[in-house]
């Protein structure tokens, strides 16, 4: 039997389900654009649910206490990174439209403010951030304030240490202390953040963890957790908590992929359609072509083959993680279009010797090129079509891992294209 293809028609298409794609829907819904969003499992899963603008000027090892005075100083020793071509004012308006939607479709942010919050890692150490989810925040200040304060694990529960924890920050915190405790119904064997982040959305469960954590707590009033508390109602389950333990409760990050990661792409997913979104998630695009007046995108998914028409299109597939960059022993290459890919000049340049080198590694620069309206450059030197756009970590000449700044070039550049292509849009329909 053959198989009917379904068609779509849209505005624009983003492809790409990482944060760089999902901030370019979130903008473009607030310019009232029609879109279509595809992706192949994104990357935000992965993340700790802190967004990060810059936190180091890359090649310094010295952590950046103001971003916007820090994108300053990148703009003369950095002229090429994405950052660099995009004004502060921007940047902070696309973080403001970020975290307010995120927190008007149910996980509470803090704003983007004048300095970094220092928060915390999941092995204890400390790091700069510029947003951190409302139900982290408390961490912060409690350091900050030098509070008395226990962190708190769970028998059976890996990747997540309060020893660690503790035994990382004493020497800068010096009234903290560890304890561990069972999770209700889940006191044998290994236990894991989702199912117990799952298990709190019941009231039940968070009556009897409350009674745990306020006997692990003690005469202390501020606890620290994992990151569990609740999939889809996070500032909810803390705030019951609080109120049946009568103590100050935050969350610090787990290894990934976390709770917080999964948070947001659930969030996407169920938020997006009932937008307006057409989204086609955990779908590969499997080919790209443009035609004078529009774009096709084909791709298929469990019901056969799908066509999106879109009058422009935000390419953010990421780098090797999503699928956006691929690797061989011949170079790097951009898989979906053949776009040229800025990267060092033979494999064997991809890595330094000492893998914690602070020069950085030259691959991790690797990516595709664009002009000043984020439109991807093709063989010749110019952009590849005219409908074609680009954000996120796809784009060349950052390294994004030592500059702590992964959020903030998936948040500014998909504000930037999707202002370019609202522009083009405007132009032409």
């Amino acid at each position: 039997m053959k198989e009917e293809t379904r068609h779509f028609e849209t505005e624009l298409a983003v492809v790409g389900s990482g944060l760089a794609g999902c901030a370019a829907s979130i903008f473009a819904l607030n310019r009232k654009i029609k879109i279509a969003q595809v992706g192949n499992t994104g990357a935000v899963a992965y993340t700790t649910g802190y967004l990060d603008l810059l936190g180091a000027v890359e090649e310094s090892s010295k952590a950046v206490e103001n971003p916007w005075d820090g994108l300053e100083l990148l703009k003369k020793s950095h002229p090429d990174h994405p950052l660099s071509h995009i004004p502060a004012q921007d940047i902070a308006e696309g973080f403001r439209q970020f975290t307010t939607f995120l927190g008007e479709s149910g996980i509470a942010y803090t704003g983007p403010q004048e300095t970094n919050i220092t928060a915390l890692t999941p092995a204890g150490t400390l790091k700069k951030t510029l947003c951190v989810p409302a139900t982290m925040a408390a961490g912060p200040q409690a350091f900050a304030a030098q509070r008395p304060c226990v962190i708190i694990d769970f028998h059976g529960l890996k990747g997540f240490s309060a020893r660690e924890v503790v035994a990382n920050l004493r020497h800068k915190w010096p009234q903290l202390t560890a304890a561990r405790v069972d999770f209700p119904d889940m006191e044998k064997g290994e236990i894991y953040p989702e199912v117990m982040a799952r298990a709190l959305e019941v009231a039940a469960t968070r009556t009897r963890l409350a009674e745990l954590l306020r006997e692990a707590a003690g005469e202390i009033k501020t606890i620290g957790l994992p990151a569990l508390l609740g999939m889809h109602t996070p500032d909810l389950v803390r705030s019951e908590l609080e109120r049946l333990t009568g103590l100050t409760i935050f969350e610090i990050p787990t290894m990934p992929p976390s709770v917080p990661g999964i948070r947001l792409r659930e969030m996407f997913e169920q938020v997006f359609p009932q937008k307006g979104i057409t989204l086609i998630p955990q779908q590969k695009i499997t080919a790209l072509s443009f035609a004078p007046d529009r774009a096709q995108l084909n791709l298929r998914d469990n019901y056969g083959p799908i066509v999106i028409h879109a009058k422009a299109v935000i390419l953010a597939t990421g780098r090797f993680l999503s699928g956006g960059l691929e690797a061989h022993i011949t170079g790097i290459t951009e898989p979906l279009l053949d776009l040229p890919v800025h990267q060092p000049p033979s494999r064997t340049d991809w890595y330094r010797e000492q893998y914690t080198d602070r020069q950085g590694h030259l691959i991790h620069k690797a990516g595709i090129e664009i002009d000043a309206s984020c439109r991807p450059l093709g063989k010749n030197g110019t952009p590849y079509h005219e409908r074609l756009f680009a954000a996120g970590i796809i784009l060349a000449h950052q390294d994004w891992i030592r500059g702590r700044s992964g959020a903030g070039i998936a948040i500014a550049t998909a504000y930037k294209a999707v202002q370019a292509a609202e522009d083009l849009l405007h132009a032409r329909i």
